[in-house]
C-alpha cells in the first residue's frame, strides 16, 4: 500500500500565501502523476493542480498564476505554493499519486487524509 501525508495546512488571511507538502512512502517502485484535489463543504471533489513524473503541470482555472505544483521525484514528495489566497479557497485539500507499488500489476489512485486551508477575510 502507499500511504500519503499531507501538511502545511492552517488559517491565513487573505491575500496571505501557505505551502502544502505531501509525501508518499511504502513499497513503491514508480510514481506517475500526482495531484492536489479540493473538497468544500457539500461539494464534490475537484481537481486544483497535477503534475507528471517529467514535470508537466495542469491546473484548474481558478488557481492558475496564483497556484504553483512542483514535485520531487526522489522524495515522492509534491509540494503547492498557494498565493494570493481567497476566502473562497477555504476548503479541505487531499493530495492524490497514481502509484505502482511492489506485488501488485498496475498503478493505482492513492490519497491522503486530506489537510484544512482556511482564509479568512
Amino acid at each position: 500500500q502507499v500511504q500519503l501525508v499531507e501538511s502545511g495546512g492552517g488559517l491565513v488571511q487573505a491575500g496571505g500565501s501557505l505551502r502544502l507538502s505531501c509525501t508518499a512512502s511504502g513499497s513503491i517502485f514508480s510514481i506517475d502523476d500526482m495531484g492536489w484535489y479540493l473538497q468544500a463543504p457539500a461539494k464534490q471533489r475537484e481537481m486544483v493542480a497535477t503534475i507528471t513524473r517529467g514535470g508537466s503541470m495542469h491546473y484548474a482555472d481558478s488557481v492558475k498564476v496564483r497556484f504553483i505544483i512542483s514535485r520531487v521525484n526522489a522524495k515522492n514528495t509534491v509540494y503547492r505554493q498557494m498565493n494570493s489566497l481567497k476566502p473562497e479557497d477555504t476548503a479541505v485539500y487531499y493530495c492524490n499519486c497514481n502509484a505502482g507499488i511492489y506485488g501488485i500489476t498496475g498503478h493505482r489512485n492513492y490519497w491522503g487524509q486530506g489537510t484544512q486551508v482556511t482564509v479568512s477575510s
